[in-house]
């Protein structure tokens, strides 16, 4: 994301793809045993959230609605993973472990979602797109994406 860019243009760039501009991709995992296909646009940009699970698996997502994904193989090898106010439903190849996918709900990035993991995608760095940021640490997604990371933790503040 340039400098130039409002807070309103990286809102609305950080809904899910839609089809009409987005050339589908392929990916998968580390083994191979799961594989996929997904409409994501091309210039980004990657989305990073500073949740639990986020920050421990490090991922940068593209975004999708579900009807631009498709589960090419291992539906089998998948398993998943949820937790709290179960905004998202990680899943993982169950043979290497690499979390490939989530699916979703948030109105604030417009509904049903599918958020692909970026480093999963066959021949794209994931270094070339803007990235944005959510705080879903502190359940803040109204307050929308934003060129900087939020922080893990609330401030420390000397008495």
């Amino acid at each position: 994301m340039d400098q130039e860019q409002t807070q309103e243009e990286v809102t609305i760039s950080s809904r899910p793809a839609a089809t009409a501009r987005a050339p589908r991709r392929t990916g998968g995992c580390h083994c191979g045993a799961v594989r996929f296909e997904a409409a994501l646009a091309p210039d980004g940009p990657g989305s990073r959230c500073n949740c639990t699970v986020c920050t421990k698996t490090a991922v940068t997502s593209g975004m999708t609605k579900p009807a631009d994904f498709t589960l090419l193989a291992g539906e089998d090898q998948l398993r998943a993973y949820e937790w709290g106010a179960k905004i998202s439903r990680r899943f993982f190849c169950g043979r290497c472990g690499v979390h490939c996918f989530g699916r979703g709900y948030l109105e604030e990035i417009g509904g049903d979602y599918v958020a692909v993991n970026l480093n999963c995608l066959d021949g794209f760095d994931p270094a070339t797109v803007p990235v944005i940021y959510w705080d879903g640490r502190h359940d803040n997604w109204h307050a929308g994406p934003r060129p900087t990371p939020w922080p893990v933790s609330p401030a420390v503040t000397s008495s």
